[in-house]
């Protein structure tokens, strides 16, 4: 495929990562900014919590659009055409204790202050709160590939990198409030301020009436917490931004191109474009995807800990199959438990093996294609890619064991099915997480029922001609056995789903199962015989 085939389709395809670098296209037709600097990319994330799927799937996503618009003008990752920044708000002030840490009498104490001069609750590894889970997100998206610059808010703030901004913050004060003060309640409107500044007592950020006393000098006047008239500046971290002025100034201090954002911040969005503009910048694309939810339907929350974790998905199931599930639609919600990981698991391989005889047009829309390149050097390599065994199988497997299933169980079986070793570091890492998900979410469910008697004869029925089949037999040929049977009028099953349901309930203890055929030939003929004869002395 030429570079002009991919450019071409590219410019057409109707995916979704393609339909939002179409806006970026549109803003810089050439590809590329006026000043010839890189196309700007950001993710923010919040570090009053630790990082959680919501925070990931950001990155992941802005990462699809940033490749796809690479794609799109026909450049490489490494022609450094784009540049993506995660950028962390760790100058916000903590305004709760979350839930679901230990220590929180450290955070109690340290309420109101900006979340990087908060002692860490958790080890003295790090130099503040911020610190800690911002290199807890930096360490996955490092172990995920991303290409990504990390920038922290309070390094931007200390440093004096955003003293400029603020300046212009100041001498478009009056600006900004005519945006915001009609968006809020009276009550608000009297107190609110643009400029959130540090007490030089408590060192806490405040939310109180600021006075711009020179905006070219960057000093304010405000009331201190203890009544105290105070003149100081507002530059080199000695003040914040309110949160959507904030987003704002960054928007204009870094020239940002593209930024996505959850529902939830829908009127964020729009306040703060107004803002950026009345700075005299430009507000980015973007796109507003909806929000992930819990097994109860309810948003997941850094500060309430509900939902999966990052690293309860990665025990589960690979990196891949978390990215191939955050993948569709980005504006329709999507439920994060463990039940969702196995199809999403099994889904991936098969549209990874798909990829590689697929057209063009086809590749682009393939979530794996997008997957491929969403690592560092963004190369692609792993198109049509296969292993011999799906997900679902090892846990039906790893069910049948029981108490016995171990790693070491499931690759001898995985080996003698495929008749090779297993040295597969995709594989061996599925057989992994089939152990763990096995033990703590399978085994504990199952529960075998006893056959009714027109099934206990269709089992009979199995057995005698699983007795005729060699060890060898192919799992085509097996499924076609067990077809054969569920058939015959004798055994009144009124379809086929009703035989393979009783064989699911009876031999494995659960509702749904996989292709028996292949059950039967990954676990074995005569393995498989022991489990119809424990089945039918229950009956």
């Amino acid at each position: 495929m030429t570079d002009q085939a991919l450019i071409d389709a590219a410019r057409s395809s109707k995916a979704w990562p393609f339909q939002e670098a179409q806006k970026l296209l549109k803003r810089y037709p050439d590809g590329t900014r006026p000043d010839g600097s890189p196309v700007l990319f950001e993710t923010g994330y919040g570090p009053s919590g630790l990082p959680h799927i919501g925070t990931f799937q950001e990155v992941l996503r802005t990462t699809f659009v940033r490749r796809a618009f690479e794609a799109m003008i026909g450049a490489k990752p490494e022609d450094g055409k784009t540049r993506l920044v995660a950028f962390s708000d760790d100058m916000d002030g903590l305004r709760k204790v979350p839930e679901n840490i230990a220590n929180k009498d450290i955070l109690a104490a340290n309420l109101g202050k900006p979340l990087s001069r908060i002692p860490s609750p958790f080890s003295n590894e790090h130099d503040s709160y911020a610190a800690h889970n911002n290199a807890m997100l930096r360490e996955f998206l490092d172990r995920f590939g991303f290409d990504y610059e990390f920038v922290a808010a309070s390094d931007r703030y200390n440093s004096g990198a955003f003293d400029d901004a603020l300046k212009q913050v100041l001498r478009s004060n009056q600006a900004i409030l005519d945006i915001m003060l009609p968006t809020l309640r009276e009550e608000r409107g009297k107190t609110y301020s643009p400029i959130l500044p540090v007490s030089p007592t408590s060192g806490r950020v405040l939310q109180v009436p600021v006075e711009v006393v020179d905006a070219e000098e960057g000093t304010v006047r405000f009331t201190d917490e203890d009544g105290t008239e105070i003149t100081q500046s507002a530059l080199g971290g000695m003040a914040k931004l309110q949160w959507k002025v904030d987003w704002a100034m960054r928007w204009y201090a870094l020239g940002v191109d593209y930024e996505m954002y959850g529902k939830d911040l829908t009127d964020s969005g729009i306040q703060s474009g107004k803002i950026v503009q009345a700075l005299g910048g430009r507000r980015p694309e973007g796109l507003i995807y909806e929000l992930f939810l819990d097994e109860k339907g309810e948003k997941i929350s850094k500060s309430k800990g509900n939902g999966l974790t990052i690293e309860e998905w990665l025990d589960y199931g690979p990196p891949e199959s978390l990215g191939f599930y955050i993948f569709p639609n980005p504006k329709s919600a999507k439920a994060l438990h463990p039940g969702v990981i196995p199809r999403a698991v099994d889904d991936y391989w098969q549209f990874r093996e798909r990829l590689a005889d697929q057209d063009i047009d086809k590749q682009l829309g393939n979530p794996v294609w997008h997957l491929l390149r969403a690592t560092r050097d963004g190369s692609g390599e792993g198109a049509g890619d296969s292993l011999p065994v799906s997900y679902s199988l090892l846990l039906n497997l790893a069910g049948v064991l029981g108490a016995e299933a171990s790693e070491e169980s499931l690759t001898e079986y995985v080996a003698r099915y495929s008749g090779a070793e297993v040295d597969d570091t995709n594989l061996k890492a599925l057989i992994s997480c089939a152990v763990r998900y096995n033990r703590d979410f399978v085994a504990p469910t199952l529960v075998k029922r006893a056959p009714t008697a027109n099934e206990a004869a269709a089992l009979r029925d199995l057995d005698a001609e699983l007795a005729k089949a060699a060890p060898d037999t192919p799992s085509d040929d097996l499924q076609t056995m067990v077809y054969e049977i569920g058939k015959k009028e004798e055994h009144g099953f009124e379809s086929l789903r009703d035989w393979f349901k009783a064989l699911y309930q009876t031999l494995l203890g659960s509702d749904q199962g996989p292709r028996m055929g292949s059950f039967i030939a990954l676990y074995g003929v005569e393995e498989t015989r022991r489990l119809i004869a424990e089945a039918l002395e229950r009956a």
